[in-house]
């Protein structure tokens, strides 16, 4: 997978990006930022639900990169849903941001008034606030029936893919759809050993890189967008450093074997799980 990739609305985006969850304080995700766009990051993926797009707006701004330069992604949370709301939270994005526009605006859970939501993002794209439009943890069924009845299809499901979890179906019903899997908790937050697992360091020593490397990569090469996160300079270099190597056909196999086929945070089968993203509330 090269560095960019073209959506199907014919935009280009970065294949690795710099994701910002759960660094709420302003000057700790402010720093964070900075140094990943100092060391050559040029997506910023973010979220109201977050609560640092003023952080990351501030990074972009000191930067002194130029704003067509940066791609940046942010979402819409399920607080907001429905069409008036949604209007109403592209602005206060845009204005927590500090941006004329957003390169991609998802809406982040598959719950409330979905179609009201993409109803007020077609406007905005149609206005220019909004460059393109995409979802995140869609199952495939809620994503064909989104695209069946709106105008605009989806650009990027961002969903939960690691090695433990590699969904490999669903991210081939996205390819054959021309819509791009990106990944959200590629390192699976650190969680059963994934940074010490044997299988994925056997293949990280041949190439003189580290595990996280070597699932950036295996990730990157099923062409799916990866955000990893992190506040550490020598971690963010680190997790930049995927396009000097590539794994061959036998070590991705042997990657898949590490798959369980279960996700490590929430089943949205699961009526517990809605109910208590659907709950959610957060100040931004």
């Amino acid at each position: 997978m090269d560095k960019e990739i073209t959506l199907n609305n014919g935009i280009k985006m970065p294949t690795l990006g710099f994701g910002v969850f759960q660094i709420p304080d302003f000057d700790e995700c402010k720093r964070a930022v900075l140094e990943a766009l100092k060391n050559g990051y040029r997506l910023i993926d973010t979220a109201a639900a977050y609560s640092n797009e003023r952080a990351v707006g501030a990074a972009i701004k000191e930067s002194g990169l130029d704003r067509k330069d940066i791609f940046v992604t942010t979402k819409l949370w399920v607080q907001d849903a429905g069409y008036e709301n949604t209007k109403k939270a592209i602005n206060a994005s845009l204005s927590r941001l500090g941006l004329d526009y957003i390169d991609l605006y998802l809406i982040h859970q598959p719950l409330g008034d979905i179609y009201g939501s993409w109803r007020a993002m077609e406007d905005a794209y149609k206005a220019g606030k909004l460059k393109a439009l995409g979802v995140a943890n869609f199952e495939n069924d809620r994503l064909q029936d989104l695209m069946m009845h709106n105008e605009i299809k989806p650009v990027v499901d961002q969903i939960e893919l690691h090695p433990f979890y590699a969904q490999p179906e669903r991210v081939q019903w996205l390819l054959d759809n021309d819509i791009v899997p990106e990944a959200w908790g590629p390192f699976a937050e650190g969680k059963k050993g994934i940074f010490t697992d044997p299988t994925i360091k056997e293949i990280a020593d041949k190439y003189d890189k580290t595990n996280g490397q070597v699932i950036l990569r295996w990730l990157n090469q099923r062409n799916i967008v990866v955000i990893p996160k992190s506040v550490h300079e020598a971690r963010i270099i680190e997790n930049s450093e995927i396009f000097d190597f590539g794994l061959t056909d036998e070590e991705m196999k042997k990657m898949r074997i590490l798959d369980n086929g279960v996700s490590l945070f929430g089943n949205m089968h699961d009526p517990a799980t809605v109910k208590q993203l659907g709950g959610a509330r957060f100040s931004y």
